[in-house]
């Protein structure tokens, strides 16, 4: 039994725009003083959450408890693209196909599961419709590089058996509004979120059900007693028969496969909200979502009222960092390239100003593993989404739960069966090696 120091908490810049264009929330207790539970969740994303929701089903009586550095929504949670893609979606890929056909149909099925987890928790919960929605995506080309990668794609889906169609430069105009993209292929199976909104419509839900939630309570310290686990902030003490790490790359910062995860910072900029004569001039769908066909390219959303504004979110531009953080002059470059990209799909909204511009994090293996298992007696592991956070968050989650109550099934034993994440160059060839590497494929993907 000995105690650990927890080396890092996160560290945000900008706003977590999802969250904010819906409006304040009132503030959780941060966690006081001491207090018991059964099973304490760290961290309140998809996967902490996701985790949750299944422990509740699987132990009605158990007391939990789910602990988060900082607001409920306004981490990861509010800082993504709101994807929930059950197709296979390798960002290592250039078009996204993973692996084998059985794999990727084993993956699609859960991804599928994952989906339909989430579905069921917005009509149980009461959630808005609008913050989750199973309309589908499109992944954009802009050149033949793109072109090219979806129709490798959908040579892909067709040998799965998978719905989908290709999209000529007119059928893209007609949902986009925008000339800009040469084609498109369509998929009807991605749920598209308004992340924080079903974050926290989850919560809130949690929480009818008896689940506490700490806010703005970083962990510092943490150790095991031989009967469970304790757990420390500045301010107070949480024990617990057992524990799930549900913080994704922080994993590494409560001291857990370190020198073996690789910490992405991504940018993005939201809109204002666009007034009337902007959407005439803008035309197309009043919501959609297209993905780079090539990964390294530009995710362009258009949301409407029902998600907190008519508006439209660009996320570009991504760059290693294993200090998990990026700085004000890393976002200001960023936002300025989102502003060139932006520009250049809608020459007609040259009057639009970005309201909202943030940095967000993910965490990827190098060979594309997640570490879902349990890392010592009664302390288990959600973490390492590899840039699919949403989907494969709650896969996650769910699986978690049922392994800590020891349980099986199809979702954890896929996890269960993955590699261990593959260990990388020292400190700082990591880093140079990946800057140069992403550098080289934005460069490639760079009219996508």
């Amino acid at each position: 039994m000995s105690l650990r120091q927890v080396k890092r908490t996160p560290v945000h810049n900008g706003p977590a725009a999802w969250s904010a264009i819906l409006g304040p929330e009132p503030v959780r207790a941060a966690l006081v003083g001491e207090v018991g539970c059964d099973v304490v969740i760290v961290g309140a994303g998809f996967a902490g959450l996701s985790a949750a929701r299944r422990l509740r089903q699987i132990a009605p009586e158990a007391k939990l408890a789910v602990i988060d550095a900082g607001r409920v929504a306004e981490g990861a949670a509010g800082r993504n693209s709101g994807f929930m893609i059950d197709l296979p979606h390798d960002v290592t890929s250039h078009d996204y196909a993973g692996g084998s056909a059985g794999g990727d149909r084993l993956l699609t099925r859960l991804n599928r599961q994952a989906i339909d987890f989430a579905g069921l928790a917005v009509a149980e919960y009461g959630i808005p419709e609008g913050y989750f929605r199973r309309v589908g995506k499109i992944n954009g080309a802009a050149s033949d590089v793109g072109l090219s990668a979806n129709r490798s794609y959908a040579a892909h889906l067709g040998a799965l058996k998978e719905p989908h169609e290709l999209l000529d430069a007119q059928a893209m105009r007609a949902v986009t509004g925008t000339s800009y993209y040469q084609g498109g292929l369509y998929t009807p199976g991605t749920a598209m979120l308004q992340p924080a909104g079903y974050i926290r419509g989850l919560a809130k839900g949690l929480e009818r059900d008896g689940v506490t939630i700490f806010e703005n309570a970083p962990i510092t310290r943490f150790e095991s007693t031989g009967t469970g686990w304790t757990l420390q902030t500045d301010a107070g003490t949480l024990r617990a028969s057992k524990v799930i790490l549900a913080n994704n790359g922080h994993l590494e910062s409560f001291g857990y496969k370190r020198g073996q995860l690789m910490h992405i910072m991504l940018n993005a900029c939201m809109t204002e909200d666009l007034s009337a004569d902007q959407i005439r001039r803008l035309g197309g769908d009043e919501t959609w979502g297209i993905t780079p066909a090539d990964s390294m390219g530009t995710t362009v959303r258009r949301i409407s009222r029902a998600q907190g504004g008519n508006r439209i979110v660009i996320r570009q531009g991504g760059y290693y960092r294993p200090e998990m953080q990026t700085s004000a002059s890393d976002l200001k470059r960023l936002e300025g390239k989102m502003h060139e990209k932006f520009a250049a799909r809608f020459p007609q909204l040259a009057d639009v100003r970005f309201q909202y511009s943030w940095s967000g994090h993910l965490c990827l293996s190098k060979n594309g593993v997640s570490v879902m298992r349990e890392l010592e007696p009664s302390l288990f592991s959600a973490c390492v989404c590899n840039g699919l956070g949403t989907a494969r968050g709650t896969l996650m989650g769910i699986a978690a739960a049922e392994l800590a109550c020891g349980r099986t099934s199809d979702i954890a034993d896929f996890f269960l069966a993955e590699e261990e994440p593959v260990t990388l160059p020292p400190h700082p060839l990591d880093t140079i090696g990946a800057n140069a590497y992403m550098r080289w494929m934005e460069w490639r993907a760079r009219a996508e």
